[in-house]
């Protein structure tokens, strides 16, 4: 009889979390990931070639990522983890035994399968950046602010020297002082949030005061670096002939549109631009899990309503590191107790389920303060480009709804082509959406990620236990 088996699919802090509690209690662990190093986004590490010699410099929670990977590193090499890197999974498909393929497409040209076989998964795929079209989006030297980071944590290079870093959301404070500590000159962070927002919300915010003292060590951060914070502006359009060479910005009126006699250019030659954080749920949504709004639902074990699928960290709902390794935690758990045949006591996690609580509502208030402008749509020219793969202008949408009467997205994407390029809508779906003034709306797609036909023909071929 073999043991019980669990595939993880994801690194990052919820995956990690899982893996170490699960393993702990006796299942055998698969941990896949599309990186080579675990870690994920919040922990991503610069790679060993590089020869960092503080890593720790660019993170916050170091000791937490220590805990983490000693005890990855301590699982594997006593057999009960293993971790797979450079494996990009496409499709999990539900079988009779063990319950479970998860099918994946391995190293940097993603063009071999592999297929790893559980009696259980979960999904820690974490989220994604939301980034809206503004004209001058697609300049070189546009990026945006999770890039920025990546780039910085991981490749040890600075996008840029003067940069400006805008849109809105937590993550924009700790891009900022991470360029600003690492040598370059930051112009000025610029959020559409309303000052006006936080005062609502106070009561709110201020019941996570850990969450409020990180913000404001941050607050020092961008004054010792002389770093000018400017409130409830948005960025109106990029400038430059072969790459960016300034931005303009723009204050905000009470009800979200831009105030034309407050515009202003920064000069610039980067700008790390993020409109919040979104979760990806191609993999839940292909198994038939159920998808609240654009979060996967889970209960308090972290369960989908898929039998024997577990999900947890920002694929459940955006809330940072901490909300993402109090729901891995609780989900290995979960998961240990089922796979052994047993009702889980949910006292083993109270503090964490307490924690989970918390966080959620904190961030709940935090989402009702970072917004994108309500009418940003209103300073995107016929001229600019929203969907990037197939080249179509915010025009040439404005058409399809006006002239041929498209009225939801999927009808504008037949119509447009917008969203049929190589990332399926994601990046430029909520930008379409907003364009094309109809709802927002998650796509049902069959495959996570393009799959070569070759590979689909060999789908259950390959196999790694």
């Amino acid at each position: 009889m073999t043991e019980p088996s669990l595939a993880v699919i994801g690194a990052g802090p919820a995956g990690l979390a899982a893996t170490l509690a699960a393993a702990a209690r006796g299942i055998r662990v698969t941990l896949i990931d599309s990186a080579a190093e675990a870690g994920g986004q919040f922990y991503r590490q610069p790679a060993p070639a590089l020869g960092a010699r503080r890593p720790q410099a660019l993170h916050h929670q170091w000791r937490t990522w220590e805990r983490l990977r000693d005890g990855l590193r301590a699982h594997v090499q006593a057999g009960t983890v293993r971790h797979v890197t450079d494996h990009h999974v496409w499709f999990v498909e539900r079988r009779d035994s063990p319950g479970f393929a998860v099918h994946a497409l391995v190293g940097p040209e993603q063009e071999q399968p592999a297929e790893v076989r559980a009696a259980a998964v979960l999904l820690a795929t974490g989220g994604y950046e939301k980034v809206l079209p503004f004209p001058g989006w697609t300049l070189p030297g546009v990026i945006t602010a999770g890039g920025a980071q990546a780039m910085l944590k991981g490749g040890l290079v600075l996008p840029g020297r003067t940069a400006v870093v805008a849109g809105t959301g937590p993550l924009l404070l700790p891009v900022a002082t991470g360029l600003a500590a690492a040598g370059a000159t930051v112009a000025a962070l610029v959020d559409s949030a309303d000052p006006k927002s936080f005062v609502r919300r106070s009561r709110a915010l201020a019941g996570r005061p850990g969450k409020v003292a990180e913000g404001a060590q941050y607050a020092g951060r961008l004054l010792r670096h002389r770093v000018r914070t400017v409130l409830h502006h948005t960025v109106v359009a990029a400038h430059g002939a072969e790459r960016l060479e300034a931005v303009t910005i723009a204050a905000l009126d009470r009800d979200g549109r831009v105030r034309q006699d407050t515009r202003r250019r920064l000069v610039c030659d980067t700008l790390a631009v993020s409109h919040g954080m979104l979760p990806h749920t191609d993999l839940a949504d292909a198994l038939g899990c159920r998808v609240d709004g654009t979060d996967v639902y889970v209960d308090d074990e972290q369960r989908t309503d898929v039998p024997g699928v577990w999900a947890a960290g920002e694929t459940t709902g955006i809330g940072g590191s901490a909300l993402s390794l109090a729901e891995g935690h609780i989900a290995g758990r979960s998961i240990a107790a089922r796979l052994a045949g047993r009702a889980p006591d949910p006292g083993e996690w109270a503090a964490a389920a307490r924690t989970r609580a918390g966080l959620r509502a904190f961030f709940a208030a935090v989402d009702s303060v970072y917004v994108p402008p309500a009418h940003w749509a209103e300073q995107v020219s016929d001229g600019t480009v929203v969907c990037r793969c197939e080249e179509v202008s915010a025009g040439t949408v404005r058409e399809a709804v006006r002239e041929l009467g498209a009225g939801d997205l999927r009808t504008v994407k037949l119509l447009t082509r917008a969203g049929m390029g190589w990332c399926q809508g994601r990046v430029c779906g909520p930008g379409v959406a907003g364009v094309a003034g109809c709802a927002e709306t998650a796509g049902r797609r069959p495959f996570a990620r393009p799959v070569p036909l070759g590979v689909l023909a060999r789908a259950g071929e390959t196999e790694e236990q």
